[in-house]
């Protein structure tokens, strides 16, 4: 093996702040990055796949639910993660488009997205009970959060 590149991190283990479950659209990378830091979490154990909370709330195979409820548990374990967000945006290849299944209407994608993440929420909710959830739609304006019920 060739060291390619030099860096210093720190050893010792840390706490995470927030398991995010995020889709792996490069678009919203900047956005992301800046609204995470907004909400002041510096550790994240972030959970990146296509569709990022569908795959909680309507994946396209049972496995790909349990992939991620697993990845939320191993965070719990191994960094002591009290909370978990779960985020979707505008325009996800992994719902069509919004062109493609939503026709353009960026109102009733915003709908739908806000129904997908409750029901991701209420899953998550069932299956690790006392977990802090939080959601979020992300579009091409901002970041949007959904009211949750406690």
């Amino acid at each position: 093996m060739k060291k390619v590149f030099h860096f210093d991190a720190p050893r010792e283990p840390y706490q995470c702040d927030a398991a995010i479950v995020w889709c792996f659209d490069n678009r919203f990378h900047l956005s992301f990055t800046k609204f995470v830091k907004r909400l002041g979490i510096s550790n994240s154990d972030l959970i990146k796949i296509a569709g990022g909370a569908k795959n909680l709330a309507s994946p396209e195979r049972e496995s790909d639910r349990e992939f991620v409820l697993e990845q939320i548990r191993k965070s719990i374990v191994l960094h002591q993660t009290k909370r978990v967000i779960l985020m979707l945006h505008s325009d996800c290849g992994a719902y069509g488009g919004l062109m493609g299944r939503f026709g353009g209407n960026t109102r009733l994608e915003a709908q739908y997205q806000d129904a997908e993440l409750r029901r991701a929420a209420d899953f998550l909710n069932k299956a690790i009970p006392g977990m802090e959830v939080q959601a979020y739609f992300v579009d091409f304006e901002g970041v949007w959060q959904v009211e949750l019920a406690p």
